[in-house]
């Protein structure tokens, strides 16, 4: 360090390595006190506010029933989807299902919006933490962007391994087929017979004439539905003199990909919703005022009933095994109650006015919010909202905008109390 600050005068550059070391210094100053762990009230007065309702064997209590309340509300939201698949009004290729998966995904959005993002914005931009740099840059809005990019990433490359990893699954399955195949035609005496090059039944054009025991027609179809009948489900025969040709169109068109897409959202949206359901779990594990935790009690519970019950579909339309099902189940039920067990705990020292804390609950906050916003709008509104089977369904779509504005309306308007 010393032989850079005796050079740079010769170069000319005296004044800007000057300013360099001031501004370096201060930065690290800065970064200092912005990882300090001591209290600050700040100047709108809110923290003395809430002294006035202090009372910690109160607040104690609330915190048991709050675990309570929102296990529950959580352990129902994500079952209803995985239990109900079978039923006929709660599978998840019902029209009842579809519009409460519309409505959960209208919370699951105003949750970062209304919720997570302006949170964040408020703790990286508090009056305890050092002007420079966390004043000077709108941080809150920059990591959720990232995070928003980062699960574009991870959705795109999530999606890719699990499509070749089904293709590599189809490809084992088809070779150990054909050779079974192969040798019920051996044992058969069925063999293919070549003239001229080709193998017997073939033409010119490259069709084939499929003879022996997989010969079952003469006249054949194609099936394809077009406009309206696509919706309805209707079939077009189109004859043909003598090939074997049966497409169908519908709504379960890619159902393979689609599974890919499933398991690869239900992932990333619990990713998202446990990383913010630790924050608020431990905001309300440290509180010590009756007054925030009553209105917390039922808009948490509210909040983790409909997320729930959105994770809980994708998870059943990812069709993963019982036991991957339940860890997930059971992952999203139990962060909350164990972020608020955990707050309880470390109340006694954990300091959530100290810049530490703020600069750590927002920049968690920012991006569970760039993770929600995307999965809402990508996996889930779009998903669903521009699929063939909505824009087949004009009462469908009608019930579904309705429950999708409704949700979102309700969760903003509990920001209200919490």
């Amino acid at each position: 360090m010393l032989l850079i600050e005796d050079i740079l005068p010769f170069l000319g550059l005296g004044e800007i390595g000057e300013k360099a070391l001031i501004f370096s210094d201060s930065f690290l100053q800065n970064l200092s006190q912005s990882m300090s762990n001591s209290g600050c009230r700040g100047g709108d007065g809110g923290t003395a506010a809430l002294e006035t309702c202090r009372d910690e064997s109160v607040a104690f209590v609330l915190k048991m029933v709050a675990i309570a309340a929102i296990l529950t509300a959580g352990v129902g939201g994500v079952t209803i989807p995985l239990v109900g698949k079978n039923r006929r009004f709660l599978r998840t290729d019902s029209n009842i299902f579809f519009a409460a998966k519309a409505f959960a995904a209208g919370v699951i959005l105003a949750t970062g919006f209304v919720h997570m993002l302006p949170d964040a914005t408020a703790a990286l931009t508090d009056s305890c933490l050092p002007i420079y740099p966390w004043l000077k840059f709108p941080f809150s809005g920059f990591f959720a962007m990232m995070s928003a990019l980062a699960t574009l990433l991870v959705d795109f490359v999530g999606t890719q391994y699990y499509e070749r990893k089904q293709e590599k699954q189809k490809a084992g399955q088809l070779a150990r087929v054909d050779s079974v195949d192969s040798a019920a035609q051996a044992e058969s005496g069925i063999v293919d017979v070549e003239r001229n090059g080709k193998v017997f039944g073939e033409e010119e054009g490259g069709g084939i004439h499929i003879v022996g025991i997989h010969a079952h027609a003469a006249h054949h179809r194609h099936n394809h539905p077009h406009g309206q009948d696509a919706c309805e489900g209707n079939v077009r025969e189109h004859s043909h003199d003598s090939h074997v040709h049966s497409h169908s169109h519908g709504f379960g068109d890619g159902d393979e990909e689609g599974g890919a897409r499933h398991v690869v959202v239900s992932q990333v949206l619990e990713l998202g919703i446990v990383s913010h359901s630790i924050i608020i779990g431990l905001s309300l594990g440290v509180s010590q005022s009756p007054c925030t935790i009553r209105p917390l009690i039922a808009a948490l519970s509210f909040h983790q009933f409909f997320e729930g019950f959105a994770l809980g579909g994708c998870i059943s339309q990812a069709q993963f095994r019982t036991l991957h099902t339940t860890l997930m189940a059971c992952f999203f039920a139990f962060t909350t109650p164990m972020g608020i067990a955990i707050g309880t705990g470390i109340s006694s020292f954990y300091n959530p006015d100290s810049p530490r804390a703020l600069i750590i609950e927002g920049t968690l906050d920012s991006i569970s919010a760039g993770i929600l916003v995307y999965m809402a709008l990508v996996d889930l509104i779009a998903a669903d909202f521009l699929s063939k089977r909505m824009s087949c369904n004009v009462r469908l779509q009608v019930v579904s905008y309705f429950a999708l504005f409704l949700g979102a309306g309700l969760m903003s308007l509990l920001a209200i109390w919490a």
